[in-house]
């Protein structure tokens, strides 16, 4: 299993992108959390996801409307050419469609002015939480090509790879409901073999977690690769 640091996301990625004032996209931005870091920073963030229950729930926790957020895929983005400073992957390449994922990241490219960062954060399919989670959805495989779809990405004409760094992100979650109604938002195809698997995966929750402060923490092996604009 990954060894590297125990690094909170937000203090990984706040030391390697200047954000104040820059025009950032998180695409696959889910319920926004992250677009909303992003905006307290002081970058002119916009968050795109094609899910729309997922822009619902971002629309829905929206801090004084300073956040904008956009329906579309990674491969078709509606954006200009050259108008990011940065691109954000967050835990979200691997959900792009395997045979679009080269497509997501030339879009990525294009809308990066030059010299701008694409940078991918992507969880390692390892570790206590993900084999907790494996019985639902066994992501192994396109974890696997998108890791490989970035790699050819940088590949020195249009993007090149400043940086790639693993450690392990604490991750918290106040209960066993809360885990389980998050995973059934995200994607709620799932609920049917959640709902069959409820008990197993309850077990599976309280020995992996860690409890103190009130919750429950987990270690989640993860993989930022920074790309740079040619």
């Amino acid at each position: 299993m990954t060894q590297g640091p125990l690094e909170k996301h937000t203090a990984v990625l706040r030391d390697r992108l200047s954000l104040a004032g820059a025009r950032v996209a998180d695409i696959g931005c889910g319920d926004g959390g992250l677009v909303r870091v992003l905006t307290r920073a002081g970058a002119q963030a916009i968050g795109i996801d094609p899910q729309p229950h997922q822009l619902a729930r971002a629309r829905a926790a929206e801090a004084a409307g300073s956040e904008r957020y956009c329906a579309a895929q990674g491969q078709a983005l509606p954006l200009n050419d050259a108008s990011l400073d940065v691109v954000v992957y967050f835990n979200a390449l691997h959900h792009v469609p395997v045979a679009q994922q080269e497509a997501a990241l030339a879009e990525a490219a294009r809308v990066l002015r030059p010299d701008g960062r694409l940078y991918i954060q992507e969880p390692l399919a390892e570790g206590a939480f993900f084999e907790m989670v494996r019985p639902i959805e066994d992501e192994t495989e396109v974890r696997a090509r998108a890791f490989e779809a970035l790699k050819r990405a940088a590949d020195g004409k249009t993007l090149a790879e400043e940086e790639e760094y693993v450690y392990r992100a604490p991750h918290r979650q106040a209960s066993f409901e809360t885990f389980r109604d998050g995973m059934v938002a995200v994607d709620p195809s799932r609920r049917p073999q959640v709902e069959a698997r409820e008990e197993s995966l309850r077990q599976s929750f309280m020995a992996a977690g860690e409890q103190r402060n009130g919750a429950f923490w987990f270690e989640i092996p993860s993989r930022l690769n920074l790309l740079r604009r040619i």
